[in-house]
């Protein structure tokens, strides 16, 4: 698939992603790209935030690419059973640990329990060995439940502006092999 075949969905986490970060540059550079938008950044509701993806994934015109960073994978895997139209694949970055109590805002729990099951497209998750919000292994085990390719990132952070990853090329390499790999 090429990007002008698909409508790339960029779902940003908590607080939304700043013009730094590596989904902002991306979304600019990406012909087909748009962001999925939230009526409230920093109080994030599960069911707003998920009706927010469902609805950019039903209204697009060619099949849907997710690219999700932290909280915004918790919404888009969390929204999966709103979806009336398919998905050709869904690109993970760095998912929060939402059963964790220890969690902060606590309010980002309510996201949990991700789903335990395959996901109905292929996915690439990518972790980092020293993200605050989620530890490597529970990122691990989370890819294997859903069926995901799973993708060390090393000690990379949180992978977002904050820590170093505005532009992320490797990041852009391995989204345009996942796009090229993907079926209409």
């Amino acid at each position: 698939m090429k990007v002008k075949d698909a409508d790339i969905l960029i779902v940003p986490g908590y607080t939304n992603s700043g013009p730094e970060h590596w989904q902002t540059r991306w979304e600019s550079k990406l012909s087909t790209a748009r962001r999925v938008e939230q009526a409230e950044w920093s109080k994030p509701v599960r069911e707003d935030w998920t009706a927010s993806v469902a609805k950019a994934v039903n209204e697009a015109e060619r099949p849907v690419v997710i690219v999700a960073h932290s909280l915004g994978v918790a919404a888009a895997v969390q929204a999966i059973p709103q979806f009336v139209k398919p998905v050709a694949g869904a690109f993970f970055v760095a998912p929060p640990d939402v059963a964790n109590p220890k969690l902060k805002p606590k309010h980002l729990m309510t996201f949990g329990p991700y789903p335990r099951e395959p996901l109905p497209f292929p996915s690439i998750l990518i972790a980092s060995r020293n993200d605050p919000f989620c530890a490597f292994d529970v990122a691990e085990d989370i890819a294997g439940a859903w069926g995901s390719l799973f993708i060390d990132a090393g000690e990379t952070g949180h992978l977002n502006a904050d820590s170093g990853f505005g532009p992320w090329p490797e990041g852009s390499m391995t989204f345009a092999k996942f796009l090229t790999d993907l079926k209409a």
